[in-house]
C-alpha cells in the first residue's frame, strides 16, 4: 500500500496546507460552501487547546456560560461601529416555523450585544461587579473566501466578556488576557508570538483598543492568533448597562472581550509542519506517543504484541498513547501515516527490542537516525516526560529562529517593498491611516501589530518620512 507524497511546502505552501488538513483527517469540506466538518483527530486537538485555555481562564476567576445563537437584528444597530463592521458578514433568519418573523434574527457573529443586553438586567450595583464570563461556542460570519480552519463561514472559539466598575480594571483585564494568550501560545503550542496593539483601521468593530498576538507562518505570512479588546463604555451606553457605585452615583460599566478560535489549529499546522505533514507540539497533540509493533511471522507477532501492550500499560496513565495494532498495513506505511499526523514520539518495538528488553523512540521533530534513541523498558517512564519537554523546547526554538530570521528593518520604502515579499517589515510609522492604506494598496501588506515592546526614541515614517514615535510590523497575512 503506497502512501502518496504531499506537495512541497516551498513549491506550493497553500496546497501543502490543504492536503495536510485533509489527509491527516483534521477536517473536511461540508456540503455548505465555506463550512467545514472537524473530524475526531482535529476535534481532539481543539479539545486539548480548550482545556489548556480553560485552566488559565478559571485560574483568573472567569466562569463559563452559554448564550443563544440567535440575536435580534436590532441589537446590532445599537452600537454604530459594531453594526458597520459586522453588517457584511451577518447571516439573517427571516422565517421560522413556516412563518415570517416579526423581527429578523442574526446568527451570532460574536456576542457583545446579547451579553450587553443580559448585563443590563443583571447588573444593578458595584457589588455585581466584576462580571467575568467566557463562552465556548460557534459563530457564523459570511466569508466569501474561505480556507479550512483559517477562515470559514462557521467556526468554533471561545469568547470572553467582562464588565468592570472602572476603566483601570477593564484595561488591566484586557492586558491580562492578552498575556494569557501569549503564555498559551508559547508554553502549550510552542509558537512564538508578538503581543501588541492593532492600528485604528485594524481594530475590532466597536472597540476602543484592540490587542493581538501575531505569529509568523512557515511561508512568512502573518496570522492574528488571538485578540483582546478594551471596549470602553461603547456597549455599556448602547445597552444602558449601569450600576450604583459606592459614591451613590449611577455609572456605566467598562467592558472587555477577547477570543481565540479554531484558526489557531491552522497556526499550529503552518508554523511547525514540514514536507512529511504535521509536527504537533507534545502538550496539545491528541496522541503524544504511538506504539508501532514490528514483526515478520506469527511467533514474532505474539511476542512483540505482548511487549507493546506492556509499554502501553506503562505509559497510558500519564500520557496520551495509541497502540497501532493494524495488521493490514506494513510498519513502513504506519511510520509515514503517523509522521503525517504529527505524533511527537513513535515507539518502535521489534523482535530484537523484545530480546533486549528495550524500545526505540523516534522523534517527529528530528527526522531520521539523529532523532532516534534506544531506551530500556524499565527506564521508559523516566525518559518520556523530559523527552516531550525537549521536543517542545526544540520546536519553539526552531520557530523563533525562523521568525527572527525573516523580520527585516528596512530604512527606505524601496527596501520595504523588496523585503515584504519574503518576510515581515519592522518599521517606523507615523500613525497616519492614509500612509497605512497606501502601503496596503501598493504592497498588499497590512499593519499587523504595534509591538508592546518599543525601542523608544523617534524615527521617520517608512512611507511619508514624517516624525514617528512607534515602530510597527507590516506583513502580508492570512
Amino acid at each position: 500500500m503506497a502512501y502518496p507524497k504531499l506537495p512541497s511546502r516551498t513549491e506550493n505552501f497553500s496546497e501543502w496546507y490543504n492536503q495536510v488538513v485533509l489527509r491527516a483527517e483534521l477536517a473536511d469540506y461540508a456540503p455548505v460552501r465555506g463550512c467545514m466538518v472537524v473530524r475526531p483527530y482535529g476535534w481532539a486537538l481543539w479539545e486539548n487547546i480548550q482545556q489548556a485555555l480553560d485552566r488559565r481562564f478559571k485560574a483568573t476567576g472567569h466562569q463559563n456560560a452559554a448564550f443563544p445563537l440567535l440575536i435580534p437584528l436590532s441589537f446590532f444597530e445599537r452600537e454604530k461601529e459594531h453594526v458597520e463592521g459586522f453588517s457584511p458578514e451577518l447571516a439573517i433568519v427571516t422565517h421560522g416555523g413556516g412563518k415570517k418573523l416579526e423581527e429578523p434574527l442574526a446568527i451570532r457573529p460574536t456576542s457583545e450585544t446579547i451579553i450587553g443586553y443580559m448585563w443590563s438586567k443583571w447588573i444593578r450595583s458595584y457589588r455585581d461587579l466584576p462580571q467575568l464570563l467566557n463562552q465556548w461556542g460557534n459563530v457564523v460570519r459570511w466569508e466569501l473566501r474561505t480556507k479550512l480552519f483559517l477562515r470559514t463561514l462557521e467556526f468554533y472559539w471561545q469568547e470572553g466578556h467582562t464588565a468592570h466598575a472602572t476603566r483601570e480594571e477593564a484595561e488591566e483585564e484586557t492586558m491580562r488576557m492578552l498575556r494569557i494568550y501569549e503564555d498559551f501560545a508559547v508554553n502549550e503550542a510552542a509558537i512564538p508570538v508578538i503581543p501588541g496593539r492593532k492600528s485604528e483601521s485594524e481594530k475590532f468593530a466597536g472597540a476602543v483598543t484592540t490587542y493581538t498576538i501575531e505569529a509568523m507562518m512557515g511561508d512568512t505570512k502573518a496570522l492574528q492568533a488571538g485578540t483582546s479588546h478594551f471596549l470602553g463604555q461603547n456597549f455599556a451606553k448602547a445597552f444602558d448597562i449601569t450600576f450604583l457605585d459606592r459614591d451613590n452615583q449611577l455609572k456605566h460599566v467598562w467592558t472587555t472581550s477577547w477570543g481565540l478560535s479554531t484558526r489557531f489549529i491552522g497556526a499550529i499546522i503552518m508554523v511547525h509542519g514540514d514536507d512529511q505533514g504535521l509536527v504537533l507540539p507534545p502538550r496539545l497533540a491528541p496522541i503524544q506517543l504511538v506504539i508501532v509493533p514490528i514483526w515478520r511471522n506469527d511467533e514474532q507477532r505474539s511476542q512483540v504484541m505482548e511487549a507493546a501492550q506492556k509499554v502501553q500499560a506503562l505509559l497510558q496513565p500519564t500520557y496520551r498513547v495509541h497502540l497501532d495494532d493494524r495488521d493490514h498495513v506494513t510498519p513502513g506505511f504506519k511510520f509515514n501515516d503517523w509522521e503525517l499526523r504529527g505524533v511527537p514520539v513513535r515507539v518502535e518495538i521489534g523482535p530484537r527490542d523484545v530480546a533486549q528488553g528495550a524500545v526505540t523512540l523516534a522523534r517527529r521533530d528530528i527526522p531520521g537516525k539523529p532523532g532516534k534513541q534506544t531506551v530500556a523498558l524499565e527506564a521508559l517512564p523516566q525518559v518520556v516526560g523530559p523527552l516531550l519537554d525537549e521536543i517542545h523546547a526544540n520546536m519553539l526554538r526552531k520557530a523563533t529562529e525562523f521568525r527572527d530570521a525573516h523580520i527585516y528593518e528596512p530604512e527606505t520604502y524601496d527596501e520595504f517593498r523588496e523585503v515584504i515579499g519574503r518576510g515581515w517589515a519592522y518599521v517606523w510609522w507615523c500613525g497616519s491611516p492614509e500612509c497605512e492604506a497606501r502601503i496596503k494598496e501598493e504592497t498588499k501588506a497590512t499593519n499587523r501589530v504595534i509591538p508592546l515592546d518599543q525601542p523608544g526614541g523617534e524615527g521617520r515614517c517608512i512611507y511619508c518620512g514624517a516624525p514617528a514615535k512607534v515602530k510597527a510590523i507590516f506583513a502580508k497575512a492570512y
